[in-house]
């Protein structure tokens, strides 16, 4: 939606209705991503593309039979690479497309959605794209984060629904990704029948990972899975190369303090930030948490190595001029105590410590725990994280 959004709102405000499809699911090489958007304007003009123009005239026949009255439906198309030019998809590959009028009585929110994506705030615009009753879909919830004025407008049918798919719209929100969800009729956990398109507008936080090593590798493959966009950064060319991190969004060659200072000097580093020091040399990692540690807003700072390797980082750092308070910040050694050995089993030691800090976890194992298996930030005491991992009085990440 965000691509038409101009000519979407430009519309919305004028009182006249639109149709809009929206890519909502895909599968193998499908042209557009879930978010994708086309729309049919009241005098007919086509704007936007779900599919690079494989399907956009079966879109636009839906879009002129949703404003002539029609009810929302989903749509998927789809056929195997050898015959995909018979069918239009010449890309062989599957999507659903939802088709919906968009006008100031089926999204009056619309305003404020867009009001929200211009000043950058995280919002979740949840949309029943199936449902066994007609009359529920179609039906949209906004969620935002939970300090928002207003966290949640917005009815998809019942409370229960209300309360699970705003739970998992926080989720992909905190991501910066968009997906469909399923549940059962009324919002069960279990079960099928209501399908829910949650797409995300906010930009995915940054994971910067500092050490061209097998650890980085491991840790740049895991940080994408969970939604950051990763940058590994070193100063050594012959090992900072792409095709050593493939699942890194980019791949720098500078020297770490250096990068990290021009990229917070160009505003690129927020509250949402990870930066993970993997160089365990005193050379890059000592100038490099200099710049990390006296950031006003990044959301979490850790450095691998050994006792020894941390007791002398400290000494190199106190050395340097840090104070008790910026070191406080500092998780070190990194990661959670997992008992990890490999690179993979590090990376994963080394996210659990995010997502815990993210969220107020305990680290305990769950079946020695009472209480709620997911966490709210809003219950988060500054007190109940205090000593969660040697880090005195850490707020939670502010994803």
């Amino acid at each position: 939606m965000r691509d038409v959004m101009s000519d979407l709102l430009r519309w919305w405000r004028a009182g006249e209705p639109v149709a809009m499809g929206t890519v909502v699911a895909t599968w193998k090489s499908a042209p557009r991503s879930a978010g994708a958007a086309m729309l049919v304007g009241p005098d007919g003009e086509a704007v936007g593309s779900v599919s690079g123009g494989c399907v956009e005239g079966a879109v636009y026949e839906l879009g002129q039979q949703v404003l002539g009255g029609s009810p929302p439906v989903l749509q998927r198309y789809g056929v195997s690479d050898d015959d995909a030019f018979a069918v239009g998809l010449t890309c062989g590959g599957i999507l659903d497309v939802f088709v919906e009028k968009v006008d100031q009585q089926t999204f009056p929110e619309l305003g404020d959605v867009a009001s929200d994506i211009e000043q950058g705030r995280p919002v979740a615009v949840c949309t029943v794209v199936e449902h066994p009753s007609p009359d529920r879909v179609g039906r949209r919830l906004v969620v935002r984060g939970e300090d928002a004025d207003t966290p949640v407008t917005g009815d998809l049918g019942s409370a229960r629904a209300n309360h699970a798919v705003t739970d998992d719209a926080r989720g992909l929100l905190a991501s910066g990704r968009s997906d469909t969800l399923g549940y059962g009729p009324d919002g069960e956990r279990r079960g099928e029948g209501m399908r829910v398109f949650v797409s995300s507008f906010a930009p995915r936080p940054r994971m910067l990972v500092f050490g061209a090593i097998d650890f980085a590798s491991a840790l740049a493959r895991l940080g994408s899975f969970l939604g950051y966009r990763v940058t590994v950064c070193d100063a050594r060319p012959v090992f900072a190369t792409a095709s050593r991190f493939p699942d890194a969004d980019e791949v720098v060659v500078q020297w770490p303090h250096r990068y990290l200072q021009a990229e917070a000097e160009a505003g690129r580093v927020n509250g949402r930030t990870v930066v993970a020091v993997l160089t365990h040399d005193p050379k890059f990692d000592v100038p490099l948490l200099e710049v990390a540690l006296r950031l006003p807003e990044v959301g979490y700072i850790g450095a691998m190595g050994s006792r020894r390797t941390h007791d002398d980082r400290l000494e190199r750092l106190r050395e340097a001029g840090m104070t008790a308070e910026e070191l406080a910040r500092l998780s070190s050694p990194i990661g959670l105590d997992l008992g990890a050995r490999t690179p993979e089993e590090t990376a994963v030691s080394i996210a659990a410590e995010i997502i815990q800090l993210e969220w107020g976890g305990s680290g305990r194992r769950l079946s020695r725990v009472s209480g709620p298996v997911h966490h709210d930030r809003s219950h988060l005491s500054r007190s109940a994280l205090d000593g969660a991992v040697g880090t005195p009085g850490r707020a939670p990440i502010p994803r």
